[in-house]
């Protein structure tokens, strides 16, 4: 070999050592091509690498993922709700190693890992949040609506706490204004074989059901009976703490004659049975869908309903912005006197999340 061809050997050997060293973990696809990198997490069938190359970050779908290697240390998740700390390293061709901090090697099927996250990350790589809005006009009867939907979560490495808030306000000719806001806080705190204790403070304000606000407080259990990483399906039960207010309703009597009447503030219990299910491996299409009722233990013969549909649909663009159709409908089997036993609300919008 020639001095030339020496020189230009190890200048390549230099700077690949150099990669290597900088860049930490490692992928290789089933196409052939591979990427280096720092591995910082997989969540819903996508993980993310952090290359020196590139100034940002790559999404990759974890089927693709033929090998992984990796000295980062994560948080990981398997489809039967187990959980541990260590390294992650392909074994043979759809199999994985882990290798815990007591140096035990667990063996699982690369399909079976459900979410790896880098525990190493600071308090902002675990935060993620959402936010997407709608607004709709016509020429007739000067009709507007606007609407909002926001989400904002935090996920550690045995806990999640996640908050909502969603608005309405829809106005037009000769008819009153529609203000509808919905929200609350939720925690779940994970257990081993994917059980979970979960409580809850949500609130709801409608003015079509003269809903001035509802806040319920929700405590209870729930399990993923589904947990792999292109679906989620759960389900929960427990109690919940009912307290409603309402606005002044207008009625009228035999002889046309309107009144003011407000209903008097209700403090209820109730039980509460639900489900979710969460789909998000359809290419680039999200589902959600959740359903609860709550049977009441102080009221006899009422119970309510609580329905939500969402179908996210990421921009080829960006798979950071996307747009989305949601249904939300609530029942009510005692409803304020003239009014409605059902609200619903039909959202579409563009949004954007993190």
């Amino acid at each position: 070999m020639n001095k030339k061809k020496l020189l230009i050997t190890l200048v390549v050997f230099t700077l690949f050592t150099i990669t290597l060293s900088a860049q930490t973990d490692s992928l290789v696809f089933y196409n052939g091509n591979y990427a280096i990198g720092e591995v910082k997490n997989m969540n819903r069938g996508v993980l993310t690498i952090e290359t020196d190359y590139s100034d940002s970050d790559f999404k990759i779908e974890w089927e693709k993922i033929k090998e992984i290697y990796t000295v980062t240390y994560f948080l990981i998740t398997t489809s039967d709700g187990s959980r541990y700390n260590g390294y992650v390293n392909t074994g043979e061709v759809g199999k994985i190693i882990i290798t815990t901090d007591d140096g035990q090697e667990v063996e699982v099927i690369q399909d079976d890992i459900v979410w790896l996250d880098d525990v190493d990350k600071g308090f902002w790589s675990k935060l993620y949040a959402s936010i997407d809005v709608g607004l709709d006009m016509t020429k007739a009867n000067n009709f507007s609506q606007f609407s909002t939907r926001a989400t904002l979560g935090y996920l550690a490495e045995r806990w999640n706490l996640d908050g909502t808030y969603n608005t309405l306000f829809s106005r037009q000719d000769k008819v009153d204004d529609i203000k509808r806001t919905d929200g609350g806080i939720g925690y779940k705190y994970f257990l081993p074989k994917d059980w979970y204790p979960l409580a809850s403070v949500n609130f709801l304000s409608n003015t079509e059901q003269k809903l001035e606000l509802r806040t319920t407080g929700k405590a209870g259990m729930g399990k993923f009976v589904i947990h792999t990483n292109r679906t989620y399906w759960g389900f929960s039960v427990g109690a919940n703490y009912n307290n409603e207010t309402f606005l002044p309703n207008t009625v009228s009597d035999i002889n046309g004659n309107d009144s003011t009447y407000t209903e008097p503030d209700k403090k209820s219990w109730e039980g509460f049975i639900g489900t979710e299910l969460n789909l998000f491996d359809i290419g680039d299409l999200n589902l959600s869908t959740k359903i609860f009722a709550y049977p009441s233990f102080t009221e006899s013969g009422r119970w309510r309903t609580d329905f939500n549909f969402d179908a996210k649909y990421e921009m080829p663009f960006d798979d950071d912005f996307y747009i989305k159709l949601g249904f939300s409908l609530n029942y009510d089997s005692d409803p304020v006197y003239g009014t409605s036993e059902t609200d619903y609300v039909i959202h579409t919008g563009f949004g954007w999340e993190w």
